[in-house]
């Protein structure tokens, strides 16, 4: 294929929620291209972009994907994204490398909750963006609606650059007030005539022509001037003006089209060749160490990964963007994360699911490459002796969790193989084995994406079977009052005994507090404990009663009792231990003995002083419409939650929540449930706090059986 230079390439990425048509757009464009000969739709399963097979089963895309086509001399890379809020990871990765983002509104329900998400994260990155109505073709569309909500949420710098003339059913013509013209389609789409507009309309495009002047001019004090001075810009001085504001992300354009029917993509295509920023017209990409890269073609070489993909036959897939530079198969590249050396043997563009091999990619390309054995996505490859690092991708939390086993005993490493697979081409999969809990757990971003998890595993292998179920609770041990407790363990078995007596004083451990009286202190250890919390473990024995030796078999007793509590098998926090005496046998005493002596001691002592559970709890922040908040209110307070303040944030109501991590299982699905996917949550891990009294007799009692039963 043609080679294009860094001026001649444009990258953008379409956003919105699922069901918008970014997928139909994507077709269009590489149609209007002349890239394909027939367009592909969604009911056929016939889209360049959506090519997995469980996407065309459901009926909308779920993995981000490459495309690109030429257009007037340019090259433009098209970034089709996920619409639900499950697979943000993808959105973030594609918005990354994107230069330029096409926000799709359905006109027929307005700003729905994707959008909301892609457009928290335009903000965020700074990306210049244009909005594209779509979907003015159908009955329902209220194209004034949409504008007036999008305003709501975006704000007022949502510029009009196109409306249609007649929306609905008969929808085939379109007011441009940038160009002062009509675009009337013909019944399949495709090319339209340029009409003059007609004078019923002239007031309404003459009012937002003057509109759109005013807002570019408002945002650059030459072309304010000029205006004043004229009364008016031409045509090229919007579109400078336009592309300077899109730049800084003070001005979004908003266009009309229908993607089913083909009709205004070829004016958007023609707006992203002469408007919309390329790569190195973009600020330039900013380094950890805090320097700047530009995007020079004549510069060091330096990609960035963004992306990876599992190919049967071939391997791993990298994709990437050329930030400095130009590359060439055969080149070999420093990773500047682990120091690795990386041979780059093929270079491709790709086209969905086809690959198809290059020369060369300039800066602000974005291809892709085969059989980098050390890099993952964030890592940045550059010539030798450089040093950069680019900023990487910021990952959403994950926001639900699930333990996971192999159904059938002996899988256990093909499943470990498939999990670190699924892991590599999705960086918002966690995976944690917990020792803890006895657990492998899964932290993802919500149930349609653990089921997509569960699709990627099945397909790692056709015989691997995994089961899922409810992650356990990690929580705390601690005391309330202070215990003091003995124990002597004794045996004789033939030959050399074992002998240990160790008396012992616990206490609950706050911070600051005195040396116990009566005592004195001969050996202080403080433990910041792995797991949270402390143990301060004290000497005060007094006359030798136990040799100084033994002291450390006693606090190995202590700590593997912690690690095991005895109410619930949870690990024991916050606990001053104090020695003060003991007895020895000359003979008979060894470390084993102590260190039993010493558990059994802290353990017996620790049921007598008042022991407390602790359970996790979250700080839980909810975004969600005013109409919606009565009902998330009621339904957190029947999780427990300790409401902690509501606050206005744009448009959504933010409510802030305590709430413990043993009533957050199921909620994910039960807040989109309730408000129909319009609410989005965060959670951050807060303090430990003590269980309610009911559910600590609960949680012993199932302990105790699960004991029991272990026993048996």
């Amino acid at each position: 294929m043609t080679s294009f230079d860094t001026s001649h390439v444009k990258n953008i990425v379409l956003l919105g929620h699922a069901g918008c048509g970014k997928t139909t757009l994507s077709e269009c464009m590489l149609y209007e291209a002349g890239l394909t000969t027939r367009r592909g739709t969604i009911e056929e399963r016939n889209t360049v972009s959506d090519f997995y097979e469980l996407e065309q089963q459901r009926g909308n895309s779920i993995f981000s994907k490459l495309l690109y086509t030429e257009w007037r001399g340019y090259k433009i890379n098209i970034l089709d994204t996920p619409g639900y809020d499950d697979f943000a990871g993808d959105v973030l990765s594609a918005l990354r490398v994107a230069d330029t983002g096409i926000l799709l509104l359905n006109a027929n329900f307005g700003v729905e909750v994707g959008a909301d998400l892609a457009w928290e994260y335009t903000e965020r990155l700074r990306t210049p963006i244009l909005i594209a109505v779509n979907k003015l073709d159908q009955d329902k569309a209220d194209f004034e609606g949409t504008v007036a909500e999008a305003r709501e949420h975006f704000g007022n710098n949502v510029v009009v650059v196109q409306y249609p003339l007649n929306q609905g059913l008969g929808f085939n013509m379109i007011v441009d007030v940038l160009r002062m013209t009509v675009y009337r389609f013909p019944t399949e789409g495709g090319r339209p005539e340029k009409l003059p507009i007609p004078a019923e309309e002239r007031e309404r495009a003459d009012r937002l022509h003057r509109e759109l002047i005013e807002a570019i001019a408002g945002t650059d004090e030459a072309l304010m001037e000029r205006y004043f001075d004229n009364g008016d810009l031409d045509e090229n001085e919007m579109t400078q003006g336009l592309k300077n504001a899109m730049i800084r992300h003070e001005l979004f354009p908003l266009f009309c089209i229908s993607a089913k029917r083909n009709m205004g993509s070829g004016r958007i295509m023609g707006f992203i060749d002469a408007v919309c920023p390329g790569p190195a017209e973009m600020p330039a990409q900013r380094t950890l160490s805090g320097t700047a890269l530009p995007c020079d073609p004549d510069g060091p070489p330096c990609i960035f990964v963004y992306k990876t993909l599992s190919e049967a036959h071939i391997g791993e897939m990298s994709f990437f963007k050329v930030y400095s530079g130009r590359i060439r198969p055969g080149m070999e590249l420093v990773n500047e994360s682990n120091g690795s050396t990386e041979k780059i043997n093929q270079l491709f563009v790709v086209e969905g699911g086809k690959r198809i091999p290059v020369n060369e990619l300039s800066a602000g390309d974005i291809g892709a490459t085969i059989k980098l054995k050390h890099t993952h996505v964030n890592n940045t490859l550059h010539a030798w002796g450089e040093n950069f690092e680019l900023e990487p991708i910021e990952f959403p939390s994950p926001l639900m969790s699930i333990a996971i086993e192999s159904a059938q005993k002996g899988e256990e490493e093909k499943l470990a193989g498939a999990i670190h697979q699924v892991r590599e081409e999705d960086p918002t999969v966690l995976l944690e084995t917990s020792q803890e809990l006895k657990q492998t757990i899964i932290h993802c971003q919500g149930e349609l994406h653990l089921s997509v998890i569960k699709w990627k595993l099945e397909h790692f292998s056709k015989n691997l079977r995994a089961s899922f179920s409810r992650p356990r609770i990690p929580y705390r041990e601690t005391i309330r009052k202070p215990v003091q407790s003995s124990y002597r363990h004794k045996k004789q078995s033939g030959g050399a005994g074992q002998f240990g007596e160790v008396y012992m004083q616990v206490e609950p451990w706050f911070e600051g507090m005195p040396d116990p009286q009566g005592l004195t202190v001969r050996g202080r250890e403080e433990f910041h404990l792995d797991w949270g919390g402390k143990l301060v473990f004290l000497n005060c024995v007094v006359g030798g009663a136990i040799d100084q030796r033994f002291l450390p078999s006693i606090l190995k007793g202590v700590m593997e009792k912690m690690q095991e509590g005895p109410l619930t098998g949870s690990h024991v926090r916050d606990v001053r231990v104090i020695v003060y005496d003991g007895k020895m046998h000359p003979v008979d005493s060894n470390d084993i003995s102590f260190k039993i002596a010493g558990m059994m001691a802290f353990k017996s002592a620790f049921k007598q002083a008042d022991p407390q559970i602790l359970e996790p709890i979250y700080i839980v922040t909810v975004s969600c419409p005013d109409e919606q908040t009565g009902g998330i209110i009621s339904d957190l307070q029947t999780r427990r939650a300790i409401l902690e303040g509501m606050s206005t944030e744009g448009h959504f109501n933010r409510i802030t929540a305590r709430v413990p991590l043993a009533e957050m299982h199921d909620y994910y699905s039960s807040l989109r449930s309730l408000t129909q996917g319009r609410a989005k949550f965060r959670m951050k891990f807060q303090e430990y706090a003590a269980v309610p009294a009911e559910i600590q007799r609960r949680l012993i009692d199932e302990y105790s059986k699960t004991s029991e039963h272990a026993a048996v």
